[in-house]
């Protein structure tokens, strides 16, 4: 990376919005998100935002997508990659006191185990997408997985029409409850390998790090909850709602995870939720 781009680049960073905004767009990554999401998570005047937004194109940190009527805007992973080893290898000479806090060795070039992965989904209310596919990934995965589902801010009991769509389905709802996110950040907690967001509203929300650098994935489902009309129709929602995530949930267990290290296992995860996306909108 020429030293003039990465100045560039830094100094668009420097400022406290713009640092914002790139980071809930790596949150969405490598999908993009429409300005109204952005401003909405963030409080930011749309008129601001797209002043930050436009730095951000000019320095070369995020793209512009069209989709319809809409302007999603997403993180450049190539130029945020090439900026980030800028500072690691240049900049930093690659000492090895910097990087070890930053990978792994064993992490990043051995294959994922084949068995006993720990998932959790999270979404906004706990009462229907992620329960579902709590749900699901416990069922489908036959044992490979340990299932998990948590919310941002979650309803005290879960979705009677999500429960209704789980037992025609065959699934056992006994264990299932709404729960807080901060459940599974509390020290000792289960070490999750993966940790999928399944609305908008939970990859918006401020998280920490979680701990163990779980592969990550956004697979943004509308709200079924939201949903109008009669009992019917409001049924027929939840219902594409969950046949939805059971696709993908079916893909993600096909995966080769044996053979799969973690930069492989990310690239494929991502293109699971951008194929999901582009088939549900197609």
């Amino acid at each position: 990376m020429e030293q003039i781009f990465a100045a560039q680049a830094f100094a668009t960073l420097g400022h406290p919005d713009r640092l914002a905004v790139f980071r809930l767009l790596m949150r969405f990554a490598p999908q993009g998100a429409r300005p109204t999401e952005i401003a909405g998570a963030l409080g930011l005047k749309q008129n601001t935002l797209s002043h930050h937004l436009a730095d951000l194109k000019a320095g070369g940190l995020v793209r512009i997508e069209r989709q319809g009527r809409s302007l999603f805007y997403s993180v450049d992973l190539d130029a945020t990659e090439g900026l980030i080893g800028y500072l690691a290898l240049d900049v930093g000479r690659a000492r090895p006191d910097l990087l070890a806090p930053l990978l792994s060795a064993k992490r990043e070039t051995a294959a994922m185990r084949d068995t006993d992965f720990n998932v959790l989904f999270i979404c906004s209310g706990n009462s229907a997408r992620s329960i579902f596919a709590e749900a699901l990934l416990r069922d489908l995965g036959k044992g490979r997985f340990r299932a998990f589902s948590a919310g941002t801010r979650p309803n005290t009991e879960l979705n009677a029409f999500a429960l209704e769509v789980l037992k025609r389905n065959g699934h056992d709802i006994s264990g299932l409850r709404s729960k807080h996110i901060s459940e599974f950040q509390r020290p000792g907690s289960v070490e999750m390998d993966f940790v999928f967001t399944v609305c908008d509203t939970a990859a918006a929300e401020e998280c920490p790090p979680w701990p163990g650098q779980p592969i990550t994935g956004h697979w943004g489902l509308p709200d079924p909850v939201k949903a109008e009309g009669t009992d019917a129709e409001k049924a027929l929602v939840f219902a594409q709602t969950y046949a939805a995530l059971r696709r993908r949930i079916a893909a993600f267990i096909e995966l080769p995870f044996d053979s799969l290290n973690r930069l492989s296992l990310q690239s494929r995860v991502d293109a699971l939720g951008a194929e999901a996306l582009h088939a549900e909108k197609g």
